[in-house]
């Protein structure tokens, strides 16, 4: 059922729809290199297939999985030989992040050439695993993974072909089973027509003649939805990313729905239970000192108890942290303080703050006039939250004596800690 032309060719409107670009070009004959990013089963080999077939080019197909240097060459020679007698080679470079710097730049010339057309296809961000070189003399293109629509057009489409299709096996699909099959394939056309297939052969004619698919045999022939979710690629940055602005943002349900997605995919739980004591620092910090607690707790239960029930202390800590009051101003107290760190000078510790061990350096002052907290205080504020609000002495370099790299938030505990604060930086500047 792979299209054979562009009019066949369901989905990615935005790219080879009609008046696009893409399409123009293949309609004029004057397609460039090309980088087709986009997930499983999108389209990207039917449409290298149907591109070179409409600008009358031989298709040279290679997988990056199997295929090395050798077989580029022999490939690009063919390719070669073509070109001396005017005909043009489409070479189509399947799963093309899985070839290697030597590799990509071994194609590189004969693009530059005009040798071949490289068609290169890749589930991975072609930003990050294709050599500049080579992206500077292409143009990406971003499929999408189908519609719904998309996919009830080519079950349909299956079911009516009789050359290429199921259309002389007399196929009853029924509306649920077409629900499911649709749902369980997730945007995949390929995942979507085998299991048709499978579906169908597994079946058996009724006294009608008839091939009737229920919804437990589509079940049955996939066994499981198609999940499109790689470990060390877009996938898991892209959830991950979603996870943790859901939980900044304060939205427990699209927090655990991300979640569960990873969870689901088989990400690695200790993964996330990281980025959840990060996020419990990070974003939530002093409005909610507990938070932290929280996520090392989840952090150790998962390692502890592993999975499946390693879900339960990871969906704890992540409803935890999206309901909490969230503060900022532990990152931006260090950012402060680091700035300074690394753009003025590092004046010398105060020599009141500094050990005495030796009698030489009590000699030379060190320790000297140092108030001990415990003892010295002048005015003690009796209050069970919060220390004195007095400082008794300096306690940064002179150089950096003004500076105010705490700047506490306004929700949760915080809220209790900017008085604090105030006054405590009110009686040092009147000092």
């Amino acid at each position: 059922m792979r299209p054979q032309t562009l009019d066949e060719f369901v989905g990615q409107e935005d790219v080879v729809g009609p008046g696009r670009a893409l399409r123009v070009a293949i309609e004029r004959d004057a397609v460039p290199s090309l980088i087709l990013w986009g997930p499983p089963g999108s389209g990207k080999t039917t449409l290298a297939e149907i591109i070179a077939r409409m600008t009358g080019a031989t298709f040279t197909s290679l997988s990056a999985v199997s295929a090395g240097v050798s077989d580029l060459r022999r490939a690009i020679a063919a390719a070669g030989q073509r070109r001396a007698v005017g005909k043009r080679t489409v070479l189509f470079i399947d799963e093309i992040h899985r070839f290697n710097k030597a590799q990509q730049d071994a194609v590189l010339p004969y693009v530059e050439n005009g040798t071949v057309t490289l068609i290169g296809a890749t589930t991975e961000n072609p930003s990050f695993e294709v050599i500049s070189a080579l992206l500077s003399r292409s143009r990406v293109f971003v499929l999408h993974a189908l519609s719904d629509a998309h996919i009830s057009t080519i079950i349909d489409r299956t079911l009516a072909d009789s050359d290429r299709g199921l259309g002389t096996m007399n196929v009853a699909l029924e509306p649920k089973a077409r629900e499911v099959l649709i749902n369980l394939s997730n945007g995949d056309a390929r995942v979507a027509l085998a299991t048709l297939e499978f579906a169908v052969a597994a079946s058996s004619e009724n006294e009608n003649g008839q091939r009737v698919i229920t919804a437990s045999l589509i079940a049955d022939a996939l066994q499981r939805r198609t999940i499109n979710y790689d470990k060390g690629g877009d996938q898991h940055y892209d959830v991950i990313s979603a996870f943790i602005k859901s939980l900044r943002g304060s939205d427990p349900d699209a927090a655990v729905y991300w979640l569960a997605r990873m969870i689901d995919s088989g990400e690695d739980p200790l993964f996330i239970a990281r980025r959840m004591v990060i996020l419990a620092s990070e974003d939530v910090g002093l409005a909610d000192s507990r938070a932290l607690q929280v996520a090392m707790a989840a952090q150790q239960a998962v390692h502890f108890v592993g999975m499946p029930e390693g879900f339960y202390p990871l969906t704890h800590c992540a409803l935890y942290l999206a309901t909490a009051p969230k503060s900022n101003s532990v990152g931006r107290a260090y950012g402060a303080a680091l700035a300074d760190v690394q753009e003025t000078r590092n004046e010398p510790v105060p020599l009141h703050l500094r050990n005495a061990p030796t009698g030489l350096m009590r000699t030379l002052g060190y320790g000297r006039d140092y108030k001990y907290a415990h003892t010295d205080y002048a005015a003690m504020e009796h209050r069970e939250d919060l220390p004195p609000a007095e400082r008794l002495q300096a306690y940064l370099p002179g150089n950096l004596a003004a500076r105010e790299y705490y700047q506490p938030g306004e929700q949760g505990e915080e809220a209790k800690v900017a008085a604090w604060i105030q006054k405590r930086r009110a009686s040092s500047s009147s000092a």
